[in-house]
């Protein structure tokens, strides 16, 4: 199984990008799909999931409104939309796949993905 993670840069307060990851390697119908992020010196922290089967989704409070999660089958991604960014929003930015959306929330996952860096500039 790979992901890999992309579309990270340098924004603006403000400004927006747009995250993807690519799933391979395997039928991903089971399983939810995540993105977490790290910020230096900070806990890795699950931002949003969503259910491949069926696209339901889920969101942290502190990214809800802001942030949106999909999923495109087609092309066997899993996109990241950030609006608003914050400085605070600064951090690594990890996808990950598990068949258990309650482990996401404990910071597991059975498959992650390298980490694409965000920098957003005040």
């Amino acid at each position: 199984v790979q992901l890999q993670a992309s579309g990270g840069g340098l924004v603006q307060a403000g400004g927006s990008l747009r995250l993807s990851c690519a799933a391979s390697g395997r039928t991903f119908s089971r399983y939810y799909m995540g993105w977490f992020r790290q910020a230096p010196g900070k806990e890795r922290e699950f931002l949003a999931a969503v259910s491949w089967s069926d696209g339901s989704t889920w969101s942290a409070d502190s990214v809800k409104g802001r942030f949106t999660i999909s999923r495109d089958t087609a092309s066997d991604t899993v996109p990241l939309q950030m609006n608003s960014l914050k400085p605070e929003d600064t951090a690594v930015y990890y996808c990950a796949a598990d068949t258990a959306l309650s482990r996401f929330y404990n910071i597991i996952a059975a498959y992650w993905g390298q980490g694409t860096l965000v920098t957003v500039s005040s």
